[in-house]
Formats: C-alpha cells, structure tokens, sequence
C-alpha cells in the first residue's frame, strides 16, 4: 500500500510550528533582513505586530512585523500597504525569512529539514 503524503508545509525553524503551505508561495526571490525570502499569499499560525512605515528595496511600504504563534520567532513581515502602483500586488501578502523556516515534505513518518 502506497504512503499517503500530505501537503508540503514550511515550518518556523525554533519550534517546527506549521506556519504556511507550500502552495501559497508565489515568489522564492525576495529579500528580508538577513538574506533570501520568499513571499507567500497566506501565513498560518503566526502573530501579527505593529503597523509600520518602512523603507525598503521597492519603496516606501507600510508593514507588520509577524511572529511564530507559538514561540515568537520573528519570521518575516506581513504588506499591509504599498505607495506605489507597481508593488500593490504584495498588500496583504508575507514575507517568511528563509533562514527562519523550515520545509517539510509531510508525511507521517518524513520530514525532511531544509532550513536557511
């Protein structure tokens, strides 16, 4: 009988907390503050901090820093806002460090680390 895998996760690398799916990511050529990032659609499991306006590589955007739900990790930020026409499509999307996260190949008895 063959294994029944499930969904590719990516998961904080502190706490192996399942914070996104492999699914939503839309772009894994991103920037963050410590190196490659990539930039999902959704995040699960995570804690949204403050609004705030930042500058970065493609402008002037207002972002929320977001944590591991369960062991506070900072992971990444969260666009809340875009000023310029050409980055809106981020608003709402996350940025999840690559150094802070680790993918998992989910099956009952696989993972697999591949952290940053």
């Amino acid at each position: 009988m063959a294994e029944v895998i499930g969904p590719r996760l990516y998961s904080c690398c502190n706490c192996r907390n399942e914070v996104a799916l492999h699914d939503d990511v839309i772009s894994k050529t991103f920037q963050g503050r410590n190196g490659r990032a990539f930039l999902f659609s959704h995040a699960m499991n995570v804690v949204v901090g403050l609004k705030e306006d930042r500058q970065l590589m493609t402008g002037l955007h207002t972002v929320a820093d977001v944590y591991c739900s369960d062991c506070r990790e900072a992971l990444g930020w969260k666009y809340e806002q875009a000023y310029e026409e050409t980055q809106k499509y981020k608003e709402g999307k996350f940025i999840l460090e690559k150094s802070k996260i680790v993918k998992e190949n989910c099956s009952p008895s696989c993972y697999v680390k591949v952290c940053g």
